[in-house]
């Protein structure tokens, strides 16, 4: 005995739906073209918060004194260190990203 249901079932599950296809290839030539672009910017920010951060740096280290002491890292050094990790992986995202399209 044939079931009316089970076919409709089939036909649902075996249907391309062409449209939504061409707007997930759209989506990606989209993001294609603009990855370039927003490896740079994000690199240029990448190499900003890098320079930005101070090692070693202090007003003992200016007269000669060690500035080897461990400290802790407050407000906007936090901050600063934090974005360079996030601005990191970002990039190498974008980059594994740009290689596997």
């Amino acid at each position: 005995m044939y079931n009316i249901g089970e076919q409709r079932k089939y036909l649902l599950y075996t249907q391309v739906d062409t449209g939504s296809a061409y707007a997930i290839l759209r989506k990606m030539q989209v993001l294609m073209t603009l990855l370039p672009y927003l490896q740079v910017v994000i690199s240029v920010l990448l190499v900003t918060a890098i320079l930005l951060q101070q090692r070693g740096t202090g007003l003992g280290a200016a007269f000669g004194g060690e500035s080897s002491a461990y400290h802790t890292k407050r407000g906007f050094e936090k901050t600063l260190y934090r974005s360079t990790i996030v601005l990191a992986i970002l990039f190498f995202g974008t980059a594994i990203l740009q290689l596997l399209f």
